[in-house]
């Protein structure tokens, strides 16, 4: 479940981090239901230096399946500039931060294909350089899409530390299908399948070319 250095080459957790889902706190890599996660999270980031931070948001799925290249993508579920947080001011709700100052891109509920391995949804805290708000309208600007977006990118891009994370999961469940319908997923009706592997021919369990 590891997500260092498949999102980031390297994250210095110096503040705790919790994650809900309603009023109900999500363990690291816990599976979370697809309705569930319908609803943007909120957050509990437990600052222990003195002063306020101005901090960067962002969740990244890293395992949406690629069948051309037979890999695996990225997809920026969340992302979010200029959130202040300190030791007595830690509540961070995803759905209410403002969309004329902070959010850049607002919350995709996270989905898995059928057929398709668990998802990993990585939550990162980063510190903005000098805790000193970023141009909010020219992030806006300029991170316009959603699909490949690379955070080791964006972390070079606006100077940013990575100070704290979480970690949840999601797959097929009983309500994706329909989460998927409502949310545009072009993927609904598609059912991954591992491609079988054919055996060496000295593998083979009699080989016309061995009789």
């Amino acid at each position: 479940m590891k997500v260092i250095p498949d999102v980031l080459p390297h994250c210095d957790p110096v503040v705790d981090t919790k994650l809900y889902f309603g009023r109900s706190p999500v363990q690291p890599g816990e599976f979370v239901n697809s309705r569930v996660s319908t609803s943007a999270p909120k957050l509990d980031v437990q600052l222990f230096d003195r002063g306020e931070k101005l901090v960067t948001i962002a969740v990244v799925d890293s395992d949406v399946p690629n069948v051309e290249k037979d890999g695996f993508d990225y997809r920026m579920h969340y992302l979010a500039v200029n959130v202040p947080i300190s030791a007595v001011s830690t509540k961070v709700d995803l759905s209410k931060l403002s969309s004329d100052s902070q959010v850049v891109l607002p919350w995709l509920p996270p989905v898995a294909q059928k057929g398709s391995p668990y998802h990993r949804l990585s939550v990162f805290i980063m510190e903005q350089k000098d805790s000193k708000p970023l141009d909010f309208a020219a992030v806006k600007a300029k991170e316009t899409t959603r699909d490949n977006k690379l955070l080791r990118t964006l972390q070079a891009r606006y100077h940013l530390k990575a100070i704290g994370a979480h970690l949840f999961r999601t797959e097929w469940d009983s309500t994706m299908a329909e989460v998927m319908k409502e949310n545009g997923y072009a993927e609904v009706d598609m059912e991954l399948r591992r491609k079988r592997v054919e055996p060496l021919p000295y593998k083979r369990r009699n080989p016309s070319t061995f009789r």
